[in-house]
């Protein structure tokens, strides 16, 4: 079974590539210097040359805040992309899982956590494109899987728990943000649920399709989010530093960031049987990768 994915230099398709696949199945990921996935021919010759199964799609332009004055580049990445991938799967009957964000909606609601089937209302040129990706996949291929996920974190690339660290060591105190919910997700925990839908999908025609959330259970402010990271670190030996929180109005930022990223994970628990365990489990994992494992004498909470 051949596996395409895009996106593999990220840090959920790093992750993919490195999941303990079944025996079988191979995992191809070409970079962007070999497979432009915006060249609808390009797209349909690499699916011609191998009995792809299944296409994960983690490939998009997320530099948030550039996407305001980069919108074409944006837009031909997270629009024209899936648009393309959905018409060249579909034309093979293959099954499409892409991956989105929770930049779709305008993070309003008071309370609560998204469902997959709420309302979108994206504020930004990186949500309207990925909203745009999101109806591409759904109208060219009926064979998909959308899954909406949300502050994404890992060992690899750039993400916020790397960057805690960094300025942990380097500063005598940090300042986050503390008005915006939402859930974090761990990039291992994610490949492994867009891994199981595409299994799933590639061995059943009636698999479930349509629209999901996958983050990680439970969920945080910026804020709360930084001073785990920071406690947890220091409880590997790393440094200690206070973390107070500001409001969004005090960080003003090109892109409108949604207050509330809550994301509901029920569909896909009913869909396909996935139950994303708590952030903090999947954050301690990934300080001990990066920091490494607790200190003698300090349990881990």
């Amino acid at each position: 079974m051949d596996v395409l994915v895009l996106g593999g230099a990220g840090q959920v398709g790093t992750e993919l590539q490195a999941l303990a696949w079944p025996d079988g199945v191979t995992v191809h990921a070409p970079g962007r210097a070999e497979l432009d996935i915006t060249d609808a021919d390009a797209v349909a010759a690499a699916l011609a040359a191998r009995a792809y199964r299944a296409v994960i799609n983690t490939a998009a332009y997320t530099a948030v805040d550039k996407a305001e004055s980069d919108v074409v580049a944006a837009w031909r990445l997270n629009a024209l992309a899936p648009a393309i991938l959905a018409a060249a799967t579909a034309a093979r009957s293959i099954p499409l899982v892409h991956v989105s964000t929770d930049y779709v909606f305008a993070g309003t609601k008071p309370d609560g956590a998204y469902a997959p089937d709420a309302p979108i209302d994206p504020q930004s040129v990186y949500g309207a494109s990925k909203a745009a990706g999101e109806l591409a996949v759904r109208t060219g291929n009926p064979r998909h899987a959308v899954v909406r996920t949300a502050w994404v974190v890992s060992p690899h690339r750039g993400n916020f728990v790397k960057t805690m660290l960094r300025l942990a060591a380097e500063r005598d105190a940090l300042t986050v943000v503390n008005d915006q919910h939402g859930c974090p997700t761990s990039a291992a925990d994610l490949a492994v649920a867009l891994a199981t839908i595409a299994q799933a999908m590639a061995a059943d025609p009636e698999a479930p399709a349509g629209t999901f959330h996958c983050v990680n259970r439970g969920d945080t402010t910026w804020c709360g989010f930084a001073e785990a990271i920071v406690a947890g670190s220091a409880r590997r030996g790393g440094r200690a530093v206070p973390v107070k929180g500001i409001p969004t109005s005090a960080y003003p930022t090109p892109a409108r960031r949604p207050a509330n990223s809550r994301l509901s994970t029920d569909s896909l628990t009913a869909a396909y049987g996935i139950a994303p365990r708590p952030w903090q489990a999947a954050l301690d994992d990934i300080l001990d990768r990066l920091v490494g494992p607790v200190s003698e004498g300090v349990s881990k909470p």
